[in-house]
């Protein structure tokens, strides 16, 4: 009897884990849900196939559901390899359902092709009917007569479903728009002018076709703040003055130190000039002497010139009473 009870226990825990395991890889429950929301599936092809490829019958058969009730034609199939390619078979349903609500012509390729492309195909769909506002970081620009200004832009913007593999995204727009409102605002002659008319800039930026090679279109582009900033263009003048002055003050210098070199040069020639006279005059002596001895310079010749160079210097005198001259042997 206790081998009997025994053998019974086995068996039963057998047929326990036989049923588990046949209705892991057969899930009877899925397969009905699925007949009698009119999803027309091969119990083993299928659903069998599906566990045996990894793959959760659970997610392809209520998308599959879901798009059925919704009046969209899937293939299970396409359903399993988007999933195997790494793609989200949930929103790419809902994506389908949403666009075909909304009359957007969204075939169920390109759908999967922007969900693998790493983007939000439910989201984008969402922007394509209802617009998306992007507000724009502080931009700064400075007009034609130096003042600066500071404007805040509002873009509104919808998905283009056609361009959202490989179109760029919300950075490239919000790039292209600051750089037309510096653009703008640095051709105006007079800030007042930007101010008066603040329109000038959204339509001057809406006009160059921004949205060129993005995934979005631009509806419309709206200056939602304009404040005046600090006079740049007095504050560059400045700049400039100061620095012109700083190259005046340094070719001054140059100026001044090459008179100095100068004037040190010729005080320098003039002392080699007086030098040479001095030693001339040393030799005056020496050569009186030497006319002496040889008979080709008298007495009375001698006194007859110092006579002279007495009356030159006393000639001087009277010219120039304030200056004393002294002689070169003192």
């Amino acid at each position: 009897m206790e081998a009997i009870a025994g053998l019974s226990i086995v068996l039963i825990i057998a047929i326990i884990l036989f049923l588990f395991v046949f209705l892991y890889f057969v899930p009877i429950g899925l397969f009905i849900t699925a007949y009698f929301s009119g999803v027309k599936l091969k119990i083993f092809q299928d659903l069998v196939g599906m566990r045996l490829r990894k793959v959760p019958p659970v997610v392809i058969v209520r998308s599959m559901i879901t798009a059925t009730k919704a009046g969209i034609k899937v293939e299970v199939g396409k359903l399993e390899a988007h999933y195997l390619a790494g793609g989200n078979v949930i929103k790419v349903i809902n994506a389908l359902i949403s666009a075909d609500k909304a009359n957007i012509d969204l075939p169920f390729e390109r759908a999967t092709a922007i969900d693998l492309a790493g983007r939000d195909v439910l989201e984008a769909v969402k922007m394509s009917v209802i617009p998306k506002v992007i507000e724009t970081p502080l931009v700064s620009a400075i007009a034609k007569d130096g003042i600066q200004l500071k404007a805040i832009a509002r873009i509104t913007v919808r998905a283009n479903i056609e361009r959202l593999v490989g179109g760029a995204g919300e950075a490239t727009i919000l790039a292209r728009v600051g750089e037309g409102i510096v653009s703008t605002i640095g051709s105006s002659l007079s800030h007042k002018a930007v101010l008066e008319n603040p329109d000038l800039i959204s339509k001057s930026v809406l006009a160059k076709g921004l949205d060129s090679g993005t995934a979005f279109e631009i509806l419309s582009i709206d200056i939602a703040d304009v404040d005046i900033g600090e006079n740049i263009g007095a504050k560059l003048q400045g700049d400039q003055a100061e620095a012109d002055l700083k190259i005046a003050r340094a070719k001054a210098e140059e100026r001044r130190a090459a008179a100095v070199a100068l004037e040190q040069e010729m005080t320098a020639e003039v002392a080699r000039q007086r030098a040479r006279v001095v030693e001339a005059e040393a030799e005056i002596p020496k050569a009186m002497s030497d006319a002496f001895r040889k008979g080709n310079l008298g007495v009375m010749d001698y006194y007859h010139l110092k006579n002279i160079q007495s009356d030159t210097d006393m000639r001087d005198s009277i010219a120039k009473p304030e200056q004393k001259k002294k002689d070169p042997k003192d």
